[in-house]
């Protein structure tokens, strides 16, 4: 492994292929870390100097490339056998790699990651710089779920996207567009037919078009119309189905006219899926734990409070002027026995009503002075049997009035009290 290139001190290598290494380097100058792809020169006269002016105007037009989902590219050079891009350094895992395992990622991250590259070349393309060799090796998946395209310009290095050397082809037949396959002049929506094919394969595990050599790969590229993605996954939806389709077709003036036109239609899937699992980004996902009981002596409250004497509950008095037969009438009503006690209202009421005096005995002396106490007395014994039979039934109204008051006075309290 070499130990420096250019100004940048080689650390480690990161992987090897075709067409040259890349590296894990720092510079010095600004103590940072960088990834260093290198392209071999070992190319014939003619070779070598169409690589070198297309890989300087490449170079140049990346270089004015800023966005999110775009490597950032810092610096570029070369020596006698090699040229070399100093590009930003990502942690993270090649979308290849990610599906070199054989688990299919969940739908809804690819839709992400794709509308994600979709709109790093849909930055390229605004500025007139095609891509020409997307793929799942160029595309970087970061911390976060964030998915950053790599290596523009790689695949216009040599005059034509398919030309071979040493056997090797430039470029992938598997993503390549039908345009792209059978030579015509590219635009812009070659990227977008390589970018279809990615998402297929990255949605089903298999790419759309194979076959065992890269003729036949180019032969069902051009002709064949591979399954919905939803027949090898059941979790791709119907419009997922149709996104696929555009993307693939054949005829350019079918497929996706612009990258925004494509990450459009494929964030309005990520919705959708969003939608279809409630409560996925709910912060409050589950019911807060029931609390254990705390006294009140715990908390502390009450604890500088004096309790108050209670108040000494005085008996009721009854009043001065408390009538029972007035209570009574007002119970008998309260409680519809009106009728049961129709015989000692209506006496009350005659012997209330009466105003007149009671007669003088007929052998009462005129001169015998008569004492109040011994009025009473006198009037009883004068009156004789005959006036003491009529007297029964007052004496047993006055008792039963009496009983009656005393109940009229019990149930008036329980009122008061309720």
């Amino acid at each position: 492994m070499i130990e420096t290139l250019g100004r940048y001190k080689i650390l480690s290598t990161i992987g090897q292929g075709a067409m040259g290494v890349v590296y894990k380097a720092v510079d010095p100058m600004i103590d940072r870390t960088v990834a260093i792809k290198t392209v071999n020169l070992s190319l014939n006269k003619d070779d070598q100097a169409e690589y070198e002016a297309r890989f300087q105007q490449e170079i140049k037009a990346a270089g004015r490339l800023n966005h999110p989902n775009i490597v950032t590219i810092y610096d570029v050079g070369r020596n006698e056998t090699m040229a070399y891009m100093a590009m930003e350094f990502l942690e993270g895992k090649e979308l290849k790699d990610i599906l070199a395992t054989g688990e299919r990622p969940a739908v809804a991250s690819t839709v992400d990651w794709i509308a994600q590259v979709a709109l790093g070349l849909g930055a390229a393309h605004e500025n007139d710089i095609i891509h020409r060799d997307v793929k799942p090796s160029n595309i970087m998946i970061v911390r976060g779920g964030f998915a950053k395209i790599t290596d523009f310009g790689i695949a216009r290095m040599t005059a034509s996207a398919v030309k071979t050397m040493t056997g090797l082809i430039l470029g992938s037949p598997r993503y390549m567009s039908p345009e792209q396959v059978i030579g015509r002049t590219l635009d812009h929506r070659t990227d977008i037919f390589s970018l279809g094919v990615v998402l297929y394969e990255t949605l089903t595990g298999v790419p759309p078009f194979d076959g065992d050599n890269v003729n036949a790969i180019m032969y069902a590229t051009v002709n064949h119309a591979p399954p919905p993605p939803s027949a090898a996954n059941a979790d791709v939806p119907a419009m997922l189905d149709l996104i696929v389709a555009k993307a693939l077709a054949k005829t350019l003036d079918e497929r996706y006219q612009s990258m925004r036109e494509f990450a459009q239609d494929l964030n309005e899937v990520k919705r959708q899926l969003a939608s279809a699992a409630p409560g996925a980004k709910i912060i409050a996902s589950q019911p807060p734990s029931q609390p254990k009981p705390v006294s009140l002596e715990a908390l502390g409250i009450g604890r500088f409070q004096q309790k108050e004497p209670e108040a000494e509950v005085k008996p009721l008095k009854l009043a001065p002027k408390f009538d029972s037969f007035d209570a009574t009438l007002k119970l008998a009503a309260m409680t519809n026995q009106t009728a049961d006690f129709s015989d000692y209202i209506s006496e009350t009421q005659k012997r209330r009503a009466y105003k007149g005096e009671v007669p003088e005995p007929a052998k009462a002396k005129a001169k015998a002075p008569v004492a109040p106490a011994d009025t009473n007395t006198a009037l009883t014994a004068d009156l004789g049997d005959d006036s003491e039979k009529s007297r029964l039934p007052i004496y047993i109204s006055v008792g039963v009035v009496a009983l009656l008051g005393l109940l009229a006075i019990g149930l008036s309290f329980t009122l008061i009290l309720r």
